[in-house]
């Protein structure tokens, strides 16, 4: 179950054991239980939108958009924002990964975040099925191993790279059941993701960072519940 735990304990703000230090290779065998963690975090989306049901749909919005950015810490909101201002910066791939590791925000961080947590908030307050929204993070972190293992590390040193190469088959096996439900939300992340990860690649010189790995989650998230708001 350490696998599992660390999985937890990256991913989420949940309590876990006390776990020590994290040994060579532990977090690529951890990513095999990435869709454990998001059916945890969706599973919490699901029961605030239980809740909440009887709430103006602004409101039942707000707060779970709140809860799904406490569930993870923030963490992939932050890579998102310093994903923004190295990617989007007119400058070579060096520069960018120097943008990267700045722990300041410009103006595209605060551009793309307002945009994607507006759109994320509206897209919640149309009262999303409490089933996609328990699927919807484990696919989403299905999909990261993707790019995860096709890219190289942006940055040797980063946590990022510690967590390349993940495990696919195990956790495509975790997240089937949630893909096999929303198949239409399921693939339209998958790409999303692919075409995103392509893109940063080209733009960072042909890696990815762990900065870059939270900006996917972020907007594969967002795909899903966009395709699922017009599809389903």
């Amino acid at each position: 179950m350490r696998s599992f735990w660390l999985a937890v304990g990256f991913l989420t703000v949940f309590p876990v054991p006390r776990l020590g230090e994290v040994r060579e290779g532990e977090m690529k065998a951890a990513s095999a239980f990435y869709p454990a963690a998001g059916y945890l975090i969706g599973a919490v989306l699901a029961l605030v939108a239980w809740l909440t049901a009887g709430l103006p749909d602004g409101l039942q919005g707000a707060l779970l958009l709140a809860v799904w950015l406490a569930c993870t810490g923030m963490l992939h909101l932050d890579g998102l924002l310093d994903s923004a201002d190295a990617l989007l910066a007119m400058k070579p791939p060096a520069q960018r990964l120097r943008i990267l590791g700045d722990v300041y925000l410009g103006s595209f961080a605060f551009g793309v975040g307002f945009v994607v947590l507006l759109l994320k908030w509206q897209l919640l307050a149309t009262g999303p099925s409490p089933w996609l929204l328990l699927a919807l993070p484990a696919m989403v972190r299905f999909a990261l191993l993707l790019p995860m293992n096709l890219f190289p590390a942006a940055r040797p040193e980063g946590l990022g790279a510690k967590s390349r190469e993940g495990r696919i088959i195990p956790a495509f096996l975790l997240a089937l059941p949630a893909l096999l439900a929303f198949p239409s939300v399921g693939l339209a992340a998958v790409a999303a993701i692919l075409g995103l990860a392509y893109w940063a690649a080209g733009r960072l010189g042909g890696g990815l960072s762990g900065d870059v790995y939270g900006m996917l989650v972020e907007l594969g998230e967002l795909v899903g519940l966009l395709v699922a708001v017009v599809w389903l």
